[in-house]
């Protein structure tokens, strides 16, 4: 048996300023991005496409306002909008944590649409370039939940080596910790490793070589939109619902689309008319 470590949400201080662990892993996920992109422009069919470090630097800026933003949008309308219609100002304190990947998702998409419109690319590209780059960044995100205590996973069997006394979120930093009842899955460890670190190694090795346009962001959504479905069976969902007699979650059903989306992306790519890779 484990017991979450309950860590400091605040890494340090200056002055007033007060710098949370979870903004810092939002910062290691865009220097991630950076990092990742700069070795990506330089694989053969990326580098003949006649991407540059400066492109990195450009998409960045609207990457992170589409994920902010998008993110925050996303928490606040597909998981918790009754707390938010009754606590406003929360919005914009997104140290606490609270931001949706799918909305963040979203958020992108829209980000590098209008990147794309501006440097004159095409937005297939666009996606295919990027999409390697965002698991990593992902797997920092879940950490910095993590780090908050938030998302705790199902009552786990006492016999699971990982099963962890969760601290309520609410109460995490009391001078006598309050703990959920039961132990619990971790379940952002099990996003970290699953939806983060598994897809990310799976989509950069298929990434490596040329491949029809889409074909790379298709598989990111696939493969994200199935990683996400199977972790959702540990955590405790936000809200779900009942469909043939089986329950889904809310973070399952904004998979669904993304399961499907790939499916059809993909078979686009593949199909005669998209056959040929954009650069051999």
């Amino acid at each position: 048996m484990l017991t979450h470590p309950m860590p400091d949400p605040v890494a340090f201080s200056i002055g007033p300023v007060h710098v949370h662990w979870y903004g810092l892993m939002y910062v290691l996920a865009f220097a991630l991005f950076i990092a990742l992109g700069r070795v990506r422009i330089h694989q053969p069919h990326i580098a003949a496409q006649g991407w540059k470090k400066d492109d990195l630097d450009d998409m960045l800026f609207y990457g992170v306002l589409g994920v902010i933003i998008g993110g925050r949008l996303g928490e606040v309308l597909f998981y918790t909008p009754k707390f938010f219609l009754d606590n406003p100002l929360e919005i914009f304190m997104v140290w606490h944590g609270g931001m949706s990947f799918h909305g963040g998702f979203i958020g992108v998409l829209i980000a590098m649409a209008l990147w794309a419109r501006k440097s004159k690319r095409k937005l297939l590209d666009v996606y295919d370039f990027i999409a390697p780059l965002v698991p990593l960044g992902y797997a920092a995100g879940r950490m910095g939940n993590f780090i908050n205590a938030e998302l705790p996973g199902r009552v786990a069997d006492a016999s699971l080596p990982w099963a962890m006394r969760w601290p309520d979120a609410h109460y995490a930093l009391h001078p006598v910790p309050v703990f959920l009842e039961g132990l619990r899955h971790p379940s952002p460890l099990y996003q970290l490793l699953v939806d983060g670190l598994l897809v990310f190694a799976i989509l950069w090795l298929f990434a490596r070589k040329a491949r029809p346009r889409l074909a790379v962001g298709a598989t990111f959504t696939l493969l994200y939109g199935c990683a996400r479905f199977f972790t959702e069976y540990f955590r405790v969902p936000d809200w779900q619902i009942t469909v043939a007699g089986l329950p889904i979650t809310s973070g399952q059903m904004l998979s669904l689309p993304m399961i499907i989306g790939g499916i059809v992306m993909l078979a686009w790519a593949y199909s005669n008319e998209a056959k040929r890779p954009v650069h051999a």
